[in-house]
């Protein structure tokens, strides 16, 4: 199989988001989307034009597989960056290739100063993803969110323009 290609988000990715978000279980973690419906608001919002959103697809054969986004904070050219991959896609290094990808063009081409991320400590897949992706730690956020009615804590990074880059193959990126 090829490598993915990212590309923006698009209304006709709705089908392929569903099918993502019925794929396991801790989908859920990434927004309430049971139905086509709902696929697709959630494509709407993040790719409306003029949101805050920057929504790229990671794509094989043009079906979306994978999602990564930055919530942009314009006045201080900072991002909020998250992912996420359908389980049968899972443990490819996609996930990191596509994030190290993304990271590097919003720091160069997208204009923005500063990234953050954070993860649940008990996830190692998002902390791969976010060290292959030249994320730094930053601290500990104890008791930040709440799953299955337990608190838990998170971990927080950042990336600067001026942090090392990752050593990584890019994927191809269609703006």
């Amino acid at each position: 199989m090829d490598d993915p290609v990212l590309r923006r988000l698009r209304a006709s990715d709705a089908e392929d988001v569903l099918a993502a978000f019925s794929s396991a279980p801790d989908m859920a973690r990434q927004g309430h989307i049971t139905d086509l419906e709902s696929a697709i608001g959630y494509v709407q919002r993040l790719s409306a034009a003029g949101g805050p959103f920057l929504a790229f697809a990671i794509t094989v054969e043009d079906r979306t597989v994978g999602l990564v986004g930055i919530t942009v904070d314009p006045g201080n050219r900072n991002g909020w960056f998250w992912y996420w991959l359908h389980a049968a896609y899972r443990g490819r290094g996609w996930g990191s290739r596509a994030a190290a990808t993304i990271a590097d063009w919003a720091l160069d081409a997208g204009g923005l100063e500063r990234l953050e991320l954070g993860h649940r400590v008990d996830n190692p897949a998002s902390r791969a993803v976010a060290l292959a992706a030249g994320f730094v730690r930053e601290g500990l956020e104890r008791d930040k969110l709440v799953v299955d009615g337990d608190r838990v804590d998170v971990i927080a990074y950042g990336r600067l323009p001026t942090d090392p880059r990752p050593a990584y193959e890019p994927l191809p990126l269609v703006v």
